[in-house]
């Protein structure tokens, strides 16, 4: 397979999804908002579409949790705090009205950037410290959005069925190409930025290729059994419940919201942004430039 991907970290656990088109906004009693069932004489081009900038973001603060991990240098350095800094004011450009992050909703994150606004945290190393805490914190944000939803990812069955049918050599082929796509970001991290990085990892090009890696499992069936088809289903259905908790933040059409994810989100969350007839996608590299290949 010539394709290649990056495997997130199997979690478990359960959201319902709730998602619809919005012509009006109508508050929830959390803050959030339900969308409600559009008017017949709306159209696309009398309604106000809310604004989307998904970024793709690697771990910086190398936690290991995934399957397959990008080594990071140290980004607390003089040197790559510049490089946040810089990547901080692109993304000020965009003027996020909210930023979402890759966090349970019932989490610590939310006391933890209040914690930080009264100067009672230290950012740590993660990217989510590093650019969702710093950035809302320079926009005199109030609040961040944590956003995640749980979901399987059932690798070890696929692995277990290559075994069993006598495919396992495939599998190993195609998971021999990860390593040489970590080992070309690391060189491009080594040799650049961290803005150079996420450039190359949020590159339309480069998203394609990383969803067309996903759809290499459907092949992994024998028509009776389908681990690789439902790893498929699994993925997708907790990137639509992520999608659903960022509709739920959305309170008005003047909202401008960043979403600050690992980049193996990026296809689905970018897709059911592009999809949804009141929202509008917006890209990283429209505020940065463009991307080293």
């Amino acid at each position: 397979m010539k394709q290649v991907m990056r495997v997130v970290a199997v979690v478990t656990g359960c959201v319902w999804m709730t998602v619809g088109a919005m012509a009006q906004e109508t508050k929830s009693k959390d803050g959030g908002v339900k969308p409600p069932v559009q008017k017949q004489e709306a159209t696309a081009s009398t309604t106000k579409k809310v604004h989307v900038l998904v970024l793709g973001t690697f771990h910086m603060a190398n936690p290991g949790h995934d399957i397959f991990n990008l080594k990071v240098d140290d980004v607390l350095t003089e040197k790559r705090q510049k490089e946040i800094a810089e990547t901080v004011a692109s993304l000020k450009k965009f003027r996020p009205t909210k930023i979402a992050i890759e966090s349970d909703p019932g989490g610590k994150r939310v006391q933890q950037y209040q914690d930080y606004l009264e100067g009672k945290y230290t950012l740590t190393r993660n990217e989510i410290d590093q650019l969702g805490f710093r950035l809302a914190k320079e926009l005199g944000h109030k609040q961040i959005y944590p956003i995640d939803a749980d979901g399987d990812f059932p690798f070890d069955k696929v692995q277990e069925f290559a075994k069993k049918r006598g495919r396992q050599m495939e599998l190993d082929e195609w998971m021999a190409t990860i390593p040489k796509l970590l080992e070309h970001e690391s060189q491009i991290l080594k040799d650049g930025t961290i803005s150079d990085l996420l450039l190359f990892m949020n590159r339309p090009e480069q998203v394609q290729e990383d969803q067309e890696s996903y759809m290499d499992f459907a092949q992994f069936t024998d028509g009776k059994d389908f681990p690789g088809p439902d790893l498929l289903a699994d993925w997708y259905k907790r990137n639509a419940r992520i999608f659903a908790n960022l509709r739920g933040i959305i309170s008005s059409s003047e909202d401008r919201v960043l979403v600050i994810y690992g980049s193996g989100h990026l296809y689905w969350l970018q897709r059911n942004v592009t999809d949804s007839r009141d929202l509008e996608l917006e890209r990283f590299g429209d505020y940065v430039g463009k991307a080293k290949r």
